[in-house]
């Protein structure tokens, strides 16, 4: 949702998000910025489709942190992980992350990178949102159980939706990567948020915004 005019102060950045993910690919932009935790419930709704699931929760998110922000702009972010469109979460131990590496292993799995920047200058809530959902296709390769073992022992991604860390050893067990954000997968999509960034008025390079 783009805005029609830039309001042309500097507020303050926050992330909401603790993710030491999100938090690394957001300082590759050399703005200052904060980070608090939104605490919300991240559970799906009955029925939701993974993307809603996606959008609702990033904005959520957002929103929450800019209620205890004040005039500052939020970035809210949410990744959901499909297969044939069922919804896949983060696996929390060993076990379940073998399970989902075992169902994935030579199939394409969708992921679902949701995120918005909320504008709390503005005193109209329709408007102080812009949102989008950036979708990745990764292809995971046909690996037997002792390898997928191997790798989950390494590097133990159990907080990641997919069981793999794409940044990392992770790359080695997928196929392919398909996006048109190269960052979106590890959680934060840097191209969708530097345009809306700019959409709000803030400057890059450390130049005024245009």
């Amino acid at each position: 949702m783009p805005h029609n005019a830039p309001i042309a102060t500097s507020p303050r950045l926050i992330l909401g998000s603790s993710s030491a993910y999100r938090k690394e690919l957001l300082g590759r932009l050399g703005l200052p910025f904060e980070s608090m935790t939104p605490d919300i419930d991240e559970s799906p709704r009955p029925g939701e489709a993974p993307d809603a699931t996606a959008l609702r929760l990033a904005r959520e998110k957002a929103a929450a942190v800019a209620a205890r922000a004040g005039a500052a702009l939020v970035i809210g972010s949410d990744q959901v992980a499909t297969l044939d469109g069922e919804q896949i979460g983060k696996p929390g131990d060993h076990a379940n992350a073998l399970k989902q590496l075992q169902k994935m292993r030579g199939r394409e799995v969708v992921f679902h990178t949701a995120l918005c920047l909320w504008d709390g200058r503005r005193a109209d809530a329709a408007q102080a949102a812009q949102v989008c959902n950036v979708q990745t296709l990764v292809r995971f390769r046909d690996l037997p159980d002792t390898e997928l073992d191997a790798y989950l022992r390494i590097e133990q991604p159990y907080d990641c939706a997919g069981s793999a860390k794409n940044e990392g050893l992770g790359i080695a067990i997928l196929e392919s990567i398909r996006s048109d954000d190269p960052t979106a997968l590890t959680g934060l999509p840097l191209i969708a948020l530097t345009g809306m960034l700019r959409a709000a008025g803030v400057g890059f390079f450390g130049l005024p915004a245009r």
